[in-house]
């Protein structure tokens, strides 16, 4: 089975704000859009950001709570007693997860609330 990989590192995202001229804020917008940039009010939605969390909701939360722990499927196997195969199909949602499982998996992911992945 394949483990976690290093991690590309994230540019986090910052804002500037300018106070001048309209003409000039006006110019800067140009400028910035021809860099590439976009406005601060300029937003993505959901679907847009994550198209794998529409087509699978439940997969894509169990997936997440996964990584953020560190664990590979294999180890949350190991901790849950669930088969890997079983967690593999849960992620990709052609499993469904169940209130049982839903809550050994809460708790070996340090989920506060199991109805996360129901």
């Amino acid at each position: 089975m394949l483990e976690h990989t290093k991690k590309r590192p994230i540019e986090p995202s910052c804002e500037a704000r300018f106070i001048g001229p309209r003409a000039s804020i006006l110019k800067l917008r140009e400028m910035a859009k021809g860099l590439g940039l976009r406005e601060a009010s300029e937003s993505v939605t959901v679907e847009e950001a994550f198209p794998e969390y529409v087509a699978n909701p439940l997969g894509a939360a169990l997936r997440g709570a996964r990584y953020r722990e560190g664990v590979t499927q294999r180890g949350l196997a190991e901790l849950t007693g669930i088969p890997q195969r079983h967690i593999s199909e849960m992620e990709n949602g052609k499993r469904q997860i169940g209130r049982e499982r839903a809550r050994k998996l809460a708790e070996a992911l340090h989920v506060g609330d199991y109805r996360v992945f129901l």
